[in-house]
């Protein structure tokens, strides 16, 4: 899955959690980008407060669905390999090595499926900011 600044990698979570990191910068800076696009009442006449409010929300959409879907394809990714270890384990129930890769593995995938959690946080926090500035602009379609 390509994602801006690199590859979602979900084989090695510290780079899948970087790729997040950068896929989430629309979101950590809602609030600078409302404050210097969304016109403040004395400066309402020379921006299109509508257009920019509508187009900083499509951005925002654009942002939340392209990271779920990145995450939910690493989760999918990392539960086949936890399944195919399990069913490797049932054969072979003396190999640690084995054994020490699929509770690797296992806790790659909690950790990922929480960044689902992560992600549902962020997004409402960045939605509600949206919100309450462009409220008076534009208001979005309804969002699931």
């Amino acid at each position: 899955m390509a994602a801006p600044g690199g590859t979602l990698n979900c084989e090695d979570y510290s780079m899948f959690q970087e790729v997040l990191k950068v896929m989430r910068n629309i979101d950590d800076r809602i609030v600078h980008s409302l404050n210097t696009t969304v016109p403040t009442v004395s400066f309402s006449g020379k921006v299109d407060a509508t257009e920019t409010c509508k187009q900083l929300f499509e951005s925002l959409m654009q942002a939340h669905m392209s990271r779920d879907k990145a995450i939910k394809i690493c989760v999918e990714k990392t539960s086949k390999v936890v399944a195919q270890l399990r069913e490797e384990r049932t054969k072979d129930s003396e190999n640690f090595a084995l054994l020490k890769q699929l509770r690797k593995e296992q806790t790659k995938l909690k950790l990922m499926q929480s960044e689902l959690n992560v992600e549902e946080v962020v997004n409402d926090r960045s939605l509600k900011v949206f919100s309450e500035r462009c409220r008076i602009h534009y208001t979005p379609p309804k969002v699931k």
